[in-house]
């Protein structure tokens, strides 16, 4: 004889209860802020400084774990030192008028112990000129003698070199050749010409290395120096257009493009 009762419906095998669901998302959310807390950073890029590997309204994400000091508690982490040719973010290590450190995105060209001098915007590494595909050689018709025969005698009307590197470039320097200071390293812009670099501002200490940018994940053309303008009105205006032409824009070929 059939029963009255009815039987209470069995969940189906394999499917999570709201609980679990809630629990394995949590999980998901903690991996993502310690990812992102203390592994990647996101870097946008306002000049032509790199032009040639970095262009300017690229935005890329940066591993900050590689460069990072070795954790006890993190083996696991591709730790390892930082070697000529890598790219790099890092703090500035001079101050801007408002006290503010920039951070910057240069290729390193010297490490420590290294000598090296630039003839004709070719760099010369412990008496071997070096090939360097990726960096854009200054037009003879724009020589600078400074920039280009480096290191030399900072003209006196230069606005770019400072003051505090004029004075300590004479105590690293020996026989016309730069020579890297341990914890320290030399770093220029792929696009020579233009690049403000350590030619202009001095070594870059190792405390100040924060990452290497991985690869780019969207590019939006931007012309330079408005990206980090200190105009409020420019910065809007800037938004703005992206925001409208976002799609139409966009740089789509560069998105997931590597940077090195």
């Amino acid at each position: 004889m059939p029963s009255d009762r009815q039987e209470k419906p069995q969940p189906e095998q394999g499917s999570e209860t709201p609980l679990e669901f809630l629990a394995s998302n949590c999980k998901l959310v903690i991996i993502a802020l310690f990812a992102f807390g203390f592994v990647f950073e996101n870097f946008m890029i306002p000049s032509s400084s790199m032009a040639g590997t970095l262009l300017v309204g690229d935005h890329v994400v940066a591993d900050r774990s590689t460069f990072a000091p070795p954790a006890a508690w993190a083996r696991f982490m591709p730790y390892r030192e930082v070697k000529r040719g890598d790219i790099v973010v890092f703090y500035k290590p001079t101050e801007e008028p408002n006290g503010e450190h920039l951070t910057l995105v240069k290729r390193v060209v010297g490490i420590p112990g290294d000598r090296l001098h630039l003839r004709g915007g070719i760099v010369y590494l412990n008496g071997v000129a070096q090939q360097e595909p990726h960096a854009a050689k200054p037009p003879y018709r724009n020589y600078d003698a400074y920039r280009d025969d480096f290191p030399a005698i900072p003209p006196a009307d230069s606005l770019n070199v400072t003051a505090q590197w004029a004075v300590q470039l004479p105590n690293v320097t020996q026989s016309g050749d730069l020579i890297v200071p341990p914890g320290s390293y030399f770093v220029m812009g792929d696009n020579r010409g233009i690049s403000l670099d350590s030619r202009y501002w001095g070594l870059v200490p190792r405390a100040n290395i924060l990452g290497r940018p991985m690869f780019v994940y969207w590019s939006f053309p931007a012309p330079d120096g408005v990206l980090d303008s200190d105009s409020t009105a420019e910065t809007a205006s800037f938004a703005l257009h992206e925001i409208v032409h976002f799609f139409d824009q966009t740089r789509w070929r560069r998105t997931l493009h590597p940077v090195e």
